[in-house]
């Protein structure tokens, strides 16, 4: 084996890593030489991928650069039910056109980490679709109500007389008849999926010699959004997304809390955390390595350059991002404004005007209510580092 083999499988088996089942039997296999099938699953619930869904596909392109086989389950069929994990209620059901136009986006932009091409990429309604009800009170032989409500968002559901509809239920025996039908020898997922990754293992022991064996599991950490306490999440508002223009996504990685340092560049960069360097420093490394990766060298290198400019000087930067107003509601109101420039809950805009981090035209805004007079060209800083140029639009 040679050192380049022997560091890429050191790398699969440490960096970026929650948990493995089997460890020993993981590695085994990675030495033995053996092409595995590594599987990643989808659900297609959003069309737009942040920093932290790139978590698990980098660790799947680890496994494509050792010679392994990537395998790319989408979920057409599942995600027409919603995974339930670390949820408290249950998902909205999406449709059939809703899901392959998620898809779409989310296979041009997952490119950007793994190489799709070299990817196998199938689709669970190909196999579920066919089952039928027969297909679906055999598959539910392979657990027991008791196992299927022993997972914590479950239980904390029905500790609360929260409803769990009966799809979800079946959602981890669906996702882990997947790994039977593609034969899968490793599955990926968060740590937040442990539970459907383990139920995968169950599935494939119950359907024996059709699956091949039981899968090893790799769960991968969860990482927080730009305020440093909850997941990165669209939904929440603290997402870095990957197709960002670069200055809003250097911006966005400059914002990061200190204390998240070390866990983004363990597993959103193949670079080590410098030691002995400043905070902002390291953060300045971390932005435009990031930013590096998904745009270019050359684009991180002028967002770094227009981040210190702007920082240093406080000065508002060459090239404002647009945030285009409607004529007829160049009158709204200020909380209106930050919600839809930032993409947050009004409730979070509120916050960001009563922390007094939002200014027009350098004049300092605390009025949720105020309806500030609006015209084209005028400046918008919400924080330190973001900065809008207002567009009124006929």
């Amino acid at each position: 084996m040679s050192e380049t083999d022997e560091m890429l499988i050191q790398k699969i088996l440490t960096r970026g890593v929650a948990e493995i089942i089997d460890h020993n039997h993981l590695e085994h296999r990675l030495r033995s030489g053996e092409k595995l099938r590594v599987k990643l699953g989808i659900d297609p619930t959003s069309p737009d991928l942040h920093l932290g869904h790139t978590v698990v596909l980098r660790k799947l392109r680890q496994f494509q650069d050792a010679g392994h086989q990537a395998v790319l389950i989408i979920g057409d069929f599942t995600g027409q039910i919603g995974d339930p994990s670390g949820r408290s209620e249950t998902r909205k059901v999406l449709s059939e056109k809703e899901v392959k136009t998620n898809l779409r986006h989310y296979l041009a932009q997952a490119s950007k980490v793994i190489d799709v091409r070299r990817a196998e990429v199938a689709y669970n309604g190909r196999w579920h679709g066919k089952r039928g009800v027969r297909g679906l009170l055999e598959l539910a032989k392979s657990a027991t109500v008791q196992q299927i409500l022993k997972r914590d968002d479950f239980e904390k559901r029905l500790n609360e007389n929260a409803d769990v509809s009966v799809l979800e239920m079946l959602y981890p025996l669906l996702q882990g008849y997947d790994s039977v039908a593609v034969k899968a020898d490793v599955e990926l997922g968060g740590t937040d999926q442990k539970f459907n990754l383990l139920m995968g293992r169950r599935v494939q022991r119950y359907f024996g010699p059709a699956a091949a064996g039981e899968q090893d599991v790799i769960t991968v950490p969860l990482i927080e959004g730009t305020d440093g306490v909850r997941k990165m999440s669209k939904s929440v508002g603290n997402y870095i997304g990957i197709t960002e223009e670069p200055q809003e996504m250097f911006g966005k990685l400059m914002a990061v809390p200190d204390a998240l340092l070390t866990k983004y560049f363990e597993t959103l960069t193949d670079i080590d955390e410098p030691q002995g360097m400043h905070p902002k420093d390291k953060k300045l490394l971390l932005a435009e390595t990031i930013v590096g990766m998904y745009h270019s060298p050359e684009k991180a290198k002028e967002a770094c350059e227009e981040f210190i400019k702007t920082f240093s000087e406080g000065a508002a930067p060459e090239k404002p991002k647009n945030l285009l107003i409607l004529k007829d509601m160049k009158d709204a109101s200020l909380l209106w404004i930050v919600s839809i420039a930032t993409s947050v809950s009004k409730s979070d805009a509120r916050r960001l005007i009563n922390q007094k981090a939002v200014e027009l035209n350098g004049t300092l805004k605390t009025d949720p209510r105020e309806t500030p007079p609006l015209k084209n060209g005028d400046v918008l800083k919400i924080g330190k580092h973001r900065f809008y140029k207002i567009e009124i639009k006929q």
